[in-house]
């Protein structure tokens, strides 16, 4: 895959890697959240394992730029709707599939935005506000109308998603200036 100007190209191995990190991210998140992995009533272990997606995103974001990052969510969530279909619920699958879509795409859109904000707004504010747009819409169309206690669920996978990606940002900041910096930046 190619990108323009200021970002790197991405070689077909760095695209197959991202590609199935993103796969594995949202298999494990999709199976993790299901009823029988709930931590109490208002948390799943999903809550810790899907912001990594979004760590992901905005490295790829970061030095290949946003077009890569898009063809890398596109064809990772192909691979993860097809494997999450197998092993988790379908409902939970194509709620996830929805969710990620969105979320993962405004991720992208606002974290290019605020690219040149200082180096932890970017995937801050885009991971926060795409964690709330994913976690709300995951669970009203994964549980809405079932016995699950869904909107306790959403509300405490939300807070401990923006925890962890708060968490994240320190990896981000070492994996930016090691993986996520295109080559031929001065900053």
């Amino acid at each position: 895959m190619k990108s323009k100007g200021y970002f790197d190209q991405i070689s077909s191995a760095q695209a197959l890697l991202a590609i199935v990190l993103m796969g594995l991210i949202v298999v494990a998140s999709n199976v993790l959240v299901q009823p029988q992995f709930h931590i109490n009533e208002w948390l799943t272990w999903g809550a810790l394992t899907y912001p990594v997606s979004f760590l992901v995103t905005d490295l790829l974001n970061r030095r290949f730029g946003p077009q890569v990052a898009r063809k890398i969510v596109l064809v990772g969530f192909v691979a993860a709707i097809i494997v999450s279909y197998l092993l988790a619920d379908a409902r939970i699958a194509i709620a996830s599939g929805s969710a990620f879509l969105v979320a993962q795409l405004g991720d992208i859109f606002i974290f290019d935005k605020m690219r040149s904000l200082s180096w932890w707004k970017a995937p801050f504010i885009a991971g926060a506000l795409a964690s709330v747009i994913d976690t709300f819409l995951f669970f009203a169309l994964a549980f809405a109308g079932t016995p699950v206690p869904w909107v306790s669920l959403a509300l405490g996978d939300m807070v401990v998603k923006l925890l962890v990606s708060t968490c994240l940002l320190l990896p981000f900041r070492m994996l930016m200036w090691n993986i996520g910096k295109p080559k031929n930046c001065t900053i």
